[in-house]
């Protein structure tokens, strides 16, 4: 069969019986404000020989020795289990389990996975996953927006400590349904909400508030404070959450006196390597008052007429099974091989493994943290509180230090100042349970070394 099967007499036959002129007559219904401009950065085709030379030099480009950069996506150790189990056919091929009868095996482990995120975020729903952790923040927006009876707003607070990138993608998918964020701000000296700026809302309506835990600077918000401020201006909270760091930390369905309502975040922590951008999986947990409004599949449990334990889909009345004016969303799917590897990750590992993941990362990132303390030329961030990311500020262009430590096999960090130019020079460090004492001194000595080296070029 040719790659593509439909000849350009093949097109024109199919026109001509169903009377349209060309292939945009087809769309004519969609207004042209809506419709995609050309694309003009798509490359010239290339050879599979030249393509594989390109793939191949970028893929190099990883393949440095140490990597501190988190924000969002995070090197952790995956037990060699993981993927050799993940990997087998009965995972690796299984497709969306509409025939119940047929998939028992799918569907129960996605119903352990499910339960294990509930455990995880402290809510009492969990979907069978989304794409990744910023489209679940903009389906968590749209799920609050039509579950809040309280609010007829169709404006979300959102915290400026949130992943610039979830709050890029929430707007890219949420603006043209006529929803607003409005950002809250950050005071620039401990990384978290200033409180001082909830009071400027109070009394306006807004269907819910977006707060992360820890949020992307690594700092821990007040989320107590925060939930409960929400609460009393009936809003919704939607908390936006690191799965490993839910071993050690309030899960989001104990913050303040009632909890978080929705749970959102990004699943690649948990068991997923750092792949050059993917591919990652979101989750998404609720309390039952919400689970109507709920994306996504969820698998139940249930017995046959014979006492047997069986699993199958349940409430699919919210997606592609009806009306797609009706459905809850429509770009829900389920990430099924990223979950089944989460899956088997958080099996092995076990609340006591999780919660010694967790443990060492936080020990790492603050170990580090007080060795760049001592660096002349280097100001570290005085963050309250933090799981295992950090921010400093160098004296010299970080974009220079950064490249200067790249070239020493290190990934230093993410410079901010192109996210918040109120952080210049900014670095975000992250570093995980998978950092020895050697790599955290190497860290500081090659930090040392760019600075000095700048120094010597600028004098």
């Amino acid at each position: 069969m040719p790659f593509i099967p439909h000849t350009d007499a093949d097109v024109q036959k199919m026109l001509d019986t169903i009377g349209a002129s060309d292939i945009d007559a087809l769309f004519d219904e969609i207004p042209a404000h809506l419709r995609a401009a050309p694309l003009t950065q798509v490359p010239d085709a290339r050879s599979e020989m030249a393509l594989m030379q390109l793939m191949n030099k970028r893929a190099a480009q990883d393949a440095v020795d140490l990597c501190f950069i988190g924000a969002g996506a995070y090197e952790h150790h995956i037990p060699a289990a993981v993927w050799d189990i993940a990997s087998r056919g009965e995972f690796m091929t299984a497709y969306t389990p509409y025939q119940a009868e047929a998939s028992q095996g799918t569907l129960q482990l996605v119903y352990e996975y499910q339960s294990m995120m509930v455990a995880l975020t402290g809510l009492d729903i969990s979907n069978a996953s989304l794409y990744d952790g910023a489209s679940a923040v903009a389906e968590a927006v749209l799920m609050a927006v039509r579950a809040n009876r309280k609010s007829k707003s169709k404006r979300v607070l959102v915290a400026g400590t949130v992943h610039p990138h979830y709050r890029a993608a929430v707007n890219a998918i949420v603006g043209n349904q006529d929803i607003q964020l409005v950002e809250l701000p950050f005071a620039s000296d401990s990384l978290v909400v200033d409180p001082a700026g909830l009071a400027v809302h109070e009394g306006e309506d807004y269907a819910a508030l977006i707060i992360a835990q820890p949020n992307f600077f690594g700092s821990l918000e007040d989320v107590n404070t925060l939930t409960d401020w929400a609460h009393q201006h009936n809003m919704l909270v939607i908390g936006v959450v690191n799965p490993t760091s839910l071993a050690l930390l309030a899960a989001p369905g104990e913050w303040g006196a009632t909890g978080a309502d929705i749970a959102v975040g990004e699943g690649q922590p948990l068991g997923i390597p750092l792949s050059s951008g993917g591919p990652y999986f979101g989750f998404i947990c609720c309390k039952e008052a919400f689970v109507r409004q709920m994306p996504g599949r969820i698998i139940g449990c249930t017995v046959d007429l014979e006492g047997k334990v069986g699993y199958t889909l349940t409430l699919q009345a919210r997606e592609q099974h009806i009306r797609r004016s009706k459905a809850t969303s429509n770009i829900c799917t389920n990430q099924g091989l990223m979950v089944t590897a989460a899956t088997i990750y958080m099996s092995l590992l076990g609340n006591e493994g999780l919660a010694q993941v967790a443990q060492a990362s936080h020990i790492n990132s603050v170990t580090l943290r007080e060795k760049l303390h001592e660096i002349s030329g280097v100001a570290v961030l005085p963050q309250q509180s933090v799981f295992h990311e950090f921010v400093i500020q160098t004296e010299k262009p970080a974009r220079l230090v950064l490249e200067h430590m790249e070239s020493k096999g290190l990934l230093g960090g993410l410079e901010l100042e192109g996210y918040f130019p109120e952080l210049p020079n900014g670095i975000l460090v992250c570093a995980t349970e998978t950092k020895q004492p050697a790599d955290l001194d190497r860290y500081v000595t090659v930090l040392q070394q760019a600075i000095k080296e700048l120094e010597a070029v600028s004098c």
